[in-house]
């Protein structure tokens, strides 16, 4: 599955874009069909601490899955992020089986 990401208005760390690769190579073990992912690292101003936005939208050929999350962190985001399209990923591979 190809990977890519986008940090807006910032530049991401090798250590955090290392940490979101292997993240989402994880998918892979859920639906083998994936072709591509890209991601979105956002920084929102306001004074709260949970301003860091991941948006990850994986294509599975037939149709596009979407997550995002706010939170203080962005490995915490992207952990959140990930959860939801492991569930999503399993639920559009069951789809597939039955069509």
């Amino acid at each position: 599955m190809q990977i890519t990401i986008h940090s807006i208005h910032f530049d991401a760390d090798k250590k955090l874009l290392n940490f979101i690769n292997k993240k989402l190579e994880k998918l892979i073990q859920f639906d083998d069909e994936l072709i591509y992912s890209e991601v979105f690292l956002k920084l929102e101003n306001t004074e709260s601490r949970a301003n860091k936005i991941v948006e990850i939208k994986v294509n599975t050929g037939s149709n596009d899955l979407f997550a995002s999350k706010q939170c203080a962190s962005f490995e915490e985001a992207v952990d959140l992020v990930q959860e939801a399209l492991i569930r999503q990923v399993k639920k559009n591979k069951q789809k597939k089986r039955l069509v």
